[in-house]
């Protein structure tokens, strides 16, 4: 896909972090946006942002774990603008635990925002695109975390690893009928965004969930501080840009991904332990 003026671009997690800069590389190609949050406040600032610059705009308080608002978001950009040519199933949701520390609340929360949300896109807008006809394309957000292994960050590793196998396979299937739908996986590694404080918005869709009073562990700051230190999102935008007019399936953003995935299929191959991959 090369003809991005005039065309329509759904953003998932469009309010913030990877998602605003997608947005922002979107407009500056003369696309129209449909953005997609589930923080009502962060949503309307970025609206009127891109109001004020003229750029058609329409925002849906969306939350991708529910396949009604998914399916909303869907029915209000095609009521507003006609179609969806870009979709970028970007909202993500972090947290790290020892992976038999997590509550089956924090299961819920990460695979719904993760994976579900990614599973709903492509639900609702797949059948939209093949019906239009013309040519489209989808931008699942996974992760470097999809593509290694190694202790840690074990619930969002699961979730990313099921996004990178489910935009494999819907990348297979399209291609089996011919269609006019490119796929591409984004698995960036460390990136300067606040999806450690993603937590921030848990409450939103599960009302009961109360932030744990004590603060921060040293992992977490760890973790913080290599994000910190991580590429820009306007890097990440205009690298998902030359990916898709390239009609790039795997997005890797980072010199040391490649080297990491390849341990890991060493291990595989080699039968032994799973690798100790850090990204």
């Amino acid at each position: 896909m090369n003809d991005f003026k005039g065309k329509v671009a759904v953003i998932t997690g469009g309010a913030s972090g990877i998602g605003r800069a997608l947005a922002e590389r979107c407009a500056a190609e003369g696309m129209r946006l449909v953005l997609a949050d589930i923080q009502p406040d962060t949503l309307a600032e970025t609206e009127r942002h891109f109001v004020e610059r003229g750029v058609p705009v329409l925002a849906v308080l969306t939350d991708v774990a529910k396949a009604d608002s998914v399916s909303n978001l869907a029915e209000q950009a095609l009521a507003t603008f006609g179609g969806v040519h870009l979709l970028f199933n970007n909202a993500g949701v972090a947290a790290t635990r020892r992976i038999w520390e997590h509550s089956l609340a924090d299961w819920e929360w990460q695979l719904g925002v993760n994976l579900w949300g990614v599973i709903h896109g492509v639900r609702t807008f797949v059948p939209i695109m093949l019906k239009q006809n013309t040519p489209c394309h989808i931008v699942n957000t996974a992760s470097v975390a999809g593509l290694i292994s190694g202790s840690g960050l074990g619930l969002y590793k699961v979730s990313k690893h099921a996004v990178v196998t489910l935009s494999e396979t819907l990348y297979w299937d399209l291609a089996d009928i011919s269609a006019q739908v490119g796929v591409s996986v984004l698995c960036p590694g460390w990136v300067q965004t606040q999806i450690w404080d993603s937590a921030r918005n848990r409450s939103l869709s599960q009302p009961d969930f109360a932030p744990p009073k004590s603060g921060a562990s040293a992992g977490v700051m760890a973790l913080k501080n290599l994000i910190q230190n991580g590429k820009t999102v306007d890097e990440i935008a205009d690298r998902v840009f030359a990916a898709i007019q390239q009609n790039q399936f795997y997005i890797l953003t980072h010199p040391d991904s490649t080297a990491l995935a390849q341990k890991r299929l060493e291990a595989i191959v080699d039968g032994g332990a799973p690798a100790q991959s850090r990204a």
